[in-house]
């Protein structure tokens, strides 16, 4: 047992790392999903944002002023989703896709034009990337049996940004459920017209939601690159987007259990890391490429057999056509 818990506390300290980009892009959706707006360019927003993120903290060695890039840039993708599925009546399916092509292509060429690097940003020296954090006590209650590595290990050593997003979920949680601006989110999802009928501008709540989608794919994006790496990498986002909102669908569009889903997912990306290489008997030596694709083989196995009928927002896709 006590070897098996040595075991563990890595893999539950990665999968805490690895949880945080997903969390944050499966928040992201659901502020997006649950006002009526389809994203599923949750990935091209987090891309953009590493890479803005990484290039200017590359450039002015600030990192806060490189998350602060980060967000402005998702930002910026968020709303011109909006303008085409909010304003234009676009079909957001494709918008979403058009941006997450998009932002594949042009980081890597600008990353290429402007530092020489095959698409890649320079490696990001101490002060412009986020330094783990020890927590008080960490180092003295190490020695405290179970309680003590737990908390020196997993809940301490972590960057500001994973203690930020755990904050995020409960703080979502209030906002979408306990208060005013949640309801008329929900309502603007679910019964737009309703929403219109006492007064408020569905467009606009629409936008708002677009506003934060795109603040939470920034932080999320800027993560990957100033945060748990030092560097912009090509397609670093390695399908998180998609994960993300696997897990949105899994977690039926409640933070919550997104969370849940979010951690899942993120342990099976962990495990995956350290099975590489693994050999197992009567069959040998397991092919790198299967236990790279474990985290996408149990998102397809959940989606496809476990999770049961997921009810989207009934307006969510929907343009809203304000009545006459």
């Amino acid at each position: 047992m006590n070897d098996f818990f040595v075991m563990m506390l890595p893999l539950l300290d990665s999968t805490l790392r690895v949880a945080v980009p997903l969390v944050l892009a499966a928040l992201a959706g659901l502020f997006a999903e649950r006002s009526g707006v389809v994203d599923i360019g949750l990935e091209g927003k987090m891309l953009g944002a590493a890479f803005a993120a990484a290039t200017v903290a590359a450039v002015t060695g600030s990192v806060w002023t490189g998350l602060f890039a980060g967000m402005a840039v998702a930002i910026m993708l968020a709303l011109i989703h909006g303008l085409a599925g909010i304003t234009y009546n676009g079909n957001q399916v494709v918008s979403g896709m058009a941006l997450n092509i998009l932002v594949a292509g042009l980081a890597p060429v600008l990353g290429n034009a402007w530092f020489g690097k095959g698409g890649q940003t320079p490696l990001l020296g101490e002060g412009a990337r986020f330094a783990p954090i020890i927590l008080p006590g960490a180092e003295a209650l190490r020695g405290i049996p179970v309680l003590g590595p737990i908390y020196a290990e997993i809940i301490s050593g972590h960057n500001i940004l994973v203690y930020i997003t755990a904050a995020i979920v409960p703080l979502t949680a209030w906002v979408v459920y306990r208060t005013r601006f949640g309801l008329r989110l929900r309502a603007a999802g679910e019964n737009p017209h309703a929403l219109d009928t006492a007064g408020v501008s569905v467009v606009w709540m629409r936008y708002r939601a677009m506003l934060i989608c795109g603040a939470l794919c920034g932080i999320a994006g800027a993560y990957l690159s100033i945060a748990q790496n030092a560097q912009f990498i090509r397609d670093m986002t390695a399908g998180r987007g998609y994960l993300a909102l696997a897990a949105l669908v899994f977690g039926k569009w409640r933070p919550l259990t997104a969370l849940y889903a979010c951690l899942l997912f993120a342990f099976a990306d962990a495990a995956q890391i350290r099975l590489q290489g693994a050999s197992l008997p009567v069959i040998g030596p397991v092919p790198v490429q299967l236990i790279q694709a474990l985290p996408y083989i149990l998102t397809v196995l959940l989606l496809a057999g476990f999770v049961g009928r997921a009810v989207a927002p009934k307006a969510s896709g929907i343009p809203f056509v304000k009545d006459r």
